[in-house]
């Protein structure tokens, strides 16, 4: 099975937390395909679908199980390969989707950034959970396309609360209490942390602050895992120019179905 720590950071972060491949305790489960007991290719199923190290013809025959099977996820994500060979059988089974991203790129950085880090950035406290959620609903809705609080608030408040909870959420706050700029440490590995929700206010936008506090999220994130990745879209000129500066480079190639 493909061994890429960055690509496979999901995986490796869910297996290393619960300490087997066993259904969790809110039914997701691990699905993998064999040739002679040596495991060739899994699948993480679950609320999300995360397929690693599937080629064309194994992720294929899963989209067609996981079809007839009448189940139903919120999206699907991993390399691109993997993801858009599922997709190709499941999507006769499934409604249709919000969106097909079929083109992000993998980025990652193993050294901190030439660019000078921002000092003020620092881990979310537990008491600012309700300052920061509204900063990470609008990341949400900017990059996904609709609210996260779609059929209610709770579970989203839960993750939010619990990325504080394990320090992996950063922000800055303004003088008046509003967030300039945050991100998280969502999937961490003990290889990898993949960084996700990366926003800044729009009232900040435009003054030159995103390099500082992303060569500032590398530094906190390097301290976790020898390697940090993240992913987004391929329309997305600005961020892939920031990336660039900051000293990240192309390393993959994810994709995305949102339901």
């Amino acid at each position: 099975m493909n061994a890429d720590s960055t690509a496979n950071v999901f995986m490796a972060a869910h297996l290393e937390a619960a300490g087997t491949a066993a259904p969790s305790s809110s039914g997701g489960e691990v699905i993998g395909t064999f040739s002679n007991a040596r495991l060739i290719s899994a699948c993480w199923t679950g609320v999300n679908l995360v397929p690693i190290g599937m080629a064309g013809s194994d992720a294929a025959a899963l989209g067609t199980v996981l079809g007839e099977s009448g189940r139903r996820f919120s999206s699907i994500f991993g390399p691109a390969a993997s993801v858009m060979g599922l997709w190709s059988t499941l999507s006769a089974y499934s409604a249709e989707p919000f969106d097909v991203r079929s083109e992000q790129p993998l980025l990652e950085i193993r050294e901190p950034s030439t660019v000078p880090p921002t000092s003020t950035l620092r881990y979310t406290k537990p008491s600012e959970l309700e300052k920061i959620l509204p900063a990470c609903a609008a990341m949400f809705e900017e990059e996904v396309g609709y609210s996260p609080y779609v059929g209610g608030e709770e579970h989203y408040r839960r993750r939010v609360a619990s990325l504080i909870r394990r320090r992996h959420s950063l922000v800055d706050f303004d003088d008046d209490g509003q967030v300039i700029f945050k991100a998280e440490l969502g999937t961490v590995s003990a290889a990898t942390a993949q960084v996700q929700g990366v926003w800044i206010n729009p009232a900040y936008r435009g003054e030159g602050l995103s390099a500082g506090y992303m060569s500032a999220v590398v530094n906190e994130a390097l301290k976790l895992a020898p390697v940090v990745s993240l992913y987004v879209n391929s329309f997305n000129t600005r961020a892939l120019a920031l990336y660039r500066t900051v000293g990240f480079t192309r390393t993959g190639e994810f994709a995305t179905v949102l339901f």
